[in-house]
């Protein structure tokens, strides 16, 4: 198969990608000045225009993270550096009479690691069914999502949010260069799935995102990431420790020390914070400052987050992928009760009482998953659908040999229908065999076709119901796709109103 160059004229300057399969893609593309020297934990700076040809032919590097996240394929791994800011597009190769519409994905990983380069991300399959597709990196963990905005000098200033900022640059890029690649600025979708899921939730409260995206979807967002300046200090205060400083002396040291060495202390802080659960996750958003004035969803209730259409749901098996990976979930009886041992009084037992086989170890599963990320789809569906359309779902489907491995429908799963995964051949055909090969094509074309017609109208299909109070509509995604109203109700309410902050 052969590449054939494609250019496009951009405000910085010209940027070669290739064409290939149906599809132009540019890969890597900087749309903020690298975040190095003096620039590091400062907001990004848009980036810097260049004369002659930029070649995006290939993928750059991905925000510093643990080696192991960071394979393309065996034995191949991604480079990492602070250089990471960059965007990759993909375009189809028949543009047709007017401007597309443009899909922009954050990927998740936790705050902590992930890229925009992660194969599955692709965004081709997607591109090929009409629209100009955009996958973003930004920077993770200490060097970008744990708020260390406290520890500023006179001299040195620390800002906050950055990895918010730095999509929100990025969004700013988009509108004002996706015209170039046959996209509509003026129809831009922004999706993420878990914490770029979170982070699609989170934009809607970002007032400086306004008019940069028309709708949203959120991919099982997870709950409990955002946290109040208090206890950010607290974490900066702890990671400074860490590093073996006095927080007074912190800002000098943070210029200094190596990404390594940020990562190292990000790790124990990471262990610390999962052991006596201060109240949040230690990295992610932090509300009360320029970019984020609101908790996003208190903005929602309040209609004043970006009344935007919004998709949002949950897989049927979340917790599963943590029984054995990422093991940072409550998905047995210690630790959901470590979880529930800092609830006000009475909230630990009408938890417990919506799941009536705990502590069964699949109840302490469901329950896991339920903290983490249902209660989240619930909240925000609950808060945004006051405002604007809200669209809910549940991805039940799981081919056998999901069902098999004890995973099932779990975290991240839908991804592979989203992206069509199903449609290629290596994993796609590891997942499917015979009948499974269908059922998993179908199930995909629904969710691709759903997401496409979002991204083109605003709605995903007429027998979709609106998500309201009176009768909170879900669309369960499975071999039969169905409508259900209110699916597990005492599950929801068991949750409103709960939260680890103290």
């Amino acid at each position: 198969m052969h590449n054939h160059p494609v250019q496009a004229s951009i405000a910085t300057g010209v940027v070669e990608g290739f064409a290939r399969d149906g599809v132009r893609r540019w890969r890597s593309i900087p749309y903020a000045r690298p975040p190095v020297g003096p620039l590091r934990f400062r907001a990004p700076q848009p980036a810097l225009p260049w004369s002659g040809v930029r070649h995006c032919h290939g993928f750059t590097n991905c925000a510093p993270q643990e080696r192991m996240y960071t394979i393309l394929s065996p034995g191949r791994f991604q480079p990492t550096s602070e250089d990471c800011l960059t965007l990759n597009v993909v375009a189809p190769d028949e543009v047709g009479a007017g401007p597309l519409p443009v899909m922009v994905f954050i990927h998740g990983g936790g705050y902590i690691l992930g890229s925009s380069a992660t194969p599955i991300y692709d965004g081709a399959a997607l591109a090929r069914r009409g629209c100009v597709y955009v996958s973003v990196n930004y920077r993770l963990g200490a060097l970008g999502c744990l708020d260390l905005s406290s520890l500023s000098t006179p001299e040195i200033t620390v800002d906050s949010n950055l990895y918010l900022r730095d999509l929100v640059l990025a969004l700013r890029w988009v509108r004002e260069n996706i015209a170039a690649f046959g996209g509509d600025p003026d129809n831009v979708t922004i999706f993420g799935e878990s914490a770029g899921a979170h982070i699609v939730a989170t934009l809607l409260g970002v007032p400086q995102a306004d008019g940069l995206f028309a709708r949203a979807i959120a991919q099982s967002p997870a709950a409990g990431m955002v946290r109040s300046p208090e206890i950010a200090a607290e974490f900066a205060r702890r990671f400074a420790g860490l590093l073996g400083v006095r927080p007074a002396d912190a800002a000098h040291t943070l210029l200094r020390v190596s990404p390594a060495e940020l990562l190292a202390a990000q790790a124990r802080l990471l262990a610390e914070g999962t052991r006596d659960m201060l109240g949040a996750f230690p990295i992610g958003p932090v509300f009360g400052d320029d970019l984020l004035p609101l908790d996003p969803v208190e903005a929602m209730r309040r209609g004043s987050a970006h009344r935007v259409p919004l998709i949002i749901g949950s897989n049927a098996d979340e917790g599963r992928l943590f029984t054995r990976f990422l093991k940072m979930l409550p998905v047995d009886e210690p630790t959901v009760e470590a979880v529930l041992a800092g609830a006000e009084a009475g909230v630990r037992d009408r938890i417990i009482a919506a799941y009536p086989d705990y502590p069964k170890r699949a109840a302490c599963i469901r329950l896991g998953g339920d903290f983490a990320f249902n209660a989240a789809v619930w909240e925000i569906a609950e808060a945004h659908g006051a405002h604007a359309p809200t669209y809910v779902y549940r991805y039940d489907y799981a081919p056998r040999m999901l069902r098999w491995s004890g995973m099932g429908a779990t975290h991240a799963t839908e991804l592979f229908a989203v992206f069509g995964v199903y449609r290629s051949g290596g994993l796609g055909r590891l997942l499917t065999a015979g009948a499974d090969r269908r059922v998993a094509l179908r199930v995909s074309g629904q969710l691709q076709r759903r997401w496409r017609a979002f991204s083109r109208e605003g709605a995903p299909s007429d027998d979709w119901p609106v998500y309201t109070p009176a009768d909170r509509a879900v669309m369960v995604f499975d071999h039969k796709t169905r409508v259900e109203y209110d699916p597990a109700p005492e599950r929801r309410m068991a949750w409103e109103g709960f939260s680890l902050a103290h």
